[in-house]
């Protein structure tokens, strides 16, 4: 739980774990709390712990918990030595420092921009620095104030929003407010949440799943109204803007609206969407950082393989654009199930976690899925993006779930239970 393993498979994993061991043991799991409770045959009577806890994403971390609860179920460690690995795991420092974890946000934003957003070589410096300050934002205020953490995303967003409203209003429209805005709040999106949600209330744990997606639905929709109180704001500063706006929603049928970005063919290089062959270069770039965002320690086989596999979910989802139209949860579906297809054999055949390997071309789907639902900004209405979550999420969920009963439909059955999404 503190390294952001996936909810819906941890009682199955203890459960597991305490038949091993020969432990009579029932597991409760809740958001944030794990009820585990002991019973003794010989007096009929039971003990009941809490265990409480939070955590983020730790990819590197996660790997190691997985490797260590494969070893003892495999009866190869003893329970004791890999409390104390545990114990080491639980309190050794962060792989990276903030700094660090800041410059890989900006990276992060600035590649998505032209990714997934149809931003220009312009816009994507301006989402990049966007990031920054969302990352310093949080790192340096958020985490050390309680009553700030509480409006932390819709302040965030609303200065972003602004920001970019302003830029996209200046008369040579060099600016794109779409691609801008939802690039530099690519690092709080609520993926993974809403994504573990999904996969909760299909593996029938209807409480986790309801309480989960709830959140990450009304966490959507702060962001979503943080987005359009700092665009309105600069419209109520700037009457002009607000025309121009109008006449350029008027354009809109206009063949030089680009993924929600005006583009003429006059305009020069640097304000033009990226050539498609630039793809073949940032895709593997952003898998890389995308991982190491997540806390994977970059000298590992891991890497490389959730690097081949976040590229070819993103393959997947192009090809499947390319033919299905409008439908941003079916091709995330069939993006989904490439990845836990590759994921699950690689689990299967090479030993690895397959969780782990999975994470970087699942996270992958869902800006990508989201621009094909018009961007995070929804066209303008913020409502919208909690649908658009919701539709690629499931989309995620449906592709993940066919994969990993395909592949584990065959082979003999393995001690340790499936640790994948």
């Amino acid at each position: 739980m503190t390294f952001g393993a996936p909810s819906h498979r941890i009682e199955s994993q203890l459960l597991s774990a305490a038949r091993i061991l020969e432990i009579d043991a029932e597991f409760i799991h809740i958001p944030g709390v794990i009820m585990c409770s002991f019973g003794d045959q010989e007096t009929k009577t039971s003990e009941l712990h809490f265990v409480k806890c939070a955590g983020r994403l730790s990819l590197g971390s996660l790997h190691e918990v997985h490797q260590i609860y494969r070893t003892v179920v495999h009866d190869e460690i003893s329970a004791k030595n890999a409390a104390a690995q545990l114990d080491a795991l639980l309190h050794a420092k962060p792989v990276y420092s903030a700094l660090f974890r800041t410059i890989l946000a900006f990276l992060l934003s600035l590649l998505i921009c032209p990714l997934a957003f149809g931003g220009s070589f312009v816009d994507m410096w301006i989402a990049g620095v966007g990031a920054v300050f969302l990352s310093t934002m949080q790192v340096r205020v958020a985490s050390k104030s309680v009553l700030y953490a509480n409006v932390y995303e819709i302040t965030v967003t609303t200065c972003v929003s602004f920001v970019a409203r302003g830029l996209s209003s200046i008369r040579s429209q060099v600016f794109c407010y779409t691609a801008i805005s939802s690039s530099s709040i690519i690092g709080i999106l609520p993926g993974y949440l809403i994504l573990s949600s999904s996969l909760e209330l299909a593996s029938k744990n209807i409480v986790c799943g309801s309480v989960k997606m709830v959140y990450a639905l009304i966490y959507t929709l702060f962001l979503g109204f943080g987005l359009q109180i700092g665009s309105d704001l600069y419209l109520l500063f700037d009457r002009s803007a607000r025309h121009e706006l109008a006449s350029l929603a008027a354009r809109m049928t206009s063949s030089y609206i680009i993924d929600g970005c005006y583009r003429p063919p006059e305009f020069p290089w640097y304000l033009q969407p990226f050539p498609w062959w630039t793809q073949f270069i940032i895709v593997p770039i952003f898998s890389i950082l995308s991982s190491l965002a997540n806390l994977q320690p970059i000298w590992t086989l891991e890497l490389i393989v959730m690097v081949v596999i976040s590229c070819i979910a993103y393959a997947a989802n192009k090809v499947a654009n390319h033919f299905i139209f409008n439908r941003s949860d079916v091709v995330s579906a069939i993006g989904a199930f490439a990845v836990g297809l590759l994921g699950n054999l690689y689990s299967r055949k090479f030993g690895g976690t397959a969780f782990t390997a999975m994470v970087t071309g699942v996270l992958f789907l869902v800006p990508s899925g989201l621009s094909q639902a018009g961007g995070i900004t929804a066209q303008g209405d913020g409502i919208d993006i909690g649908g658009a979550m919701i539709a690629v999420a499931i989309g995620i969920t449906v592709g993940l779930f066919m994969s990993q009963a395909i592949v584990y439909m065959f082979g003999s059955r393995k001690n340790a239970a499936v640790f994948s999404f």
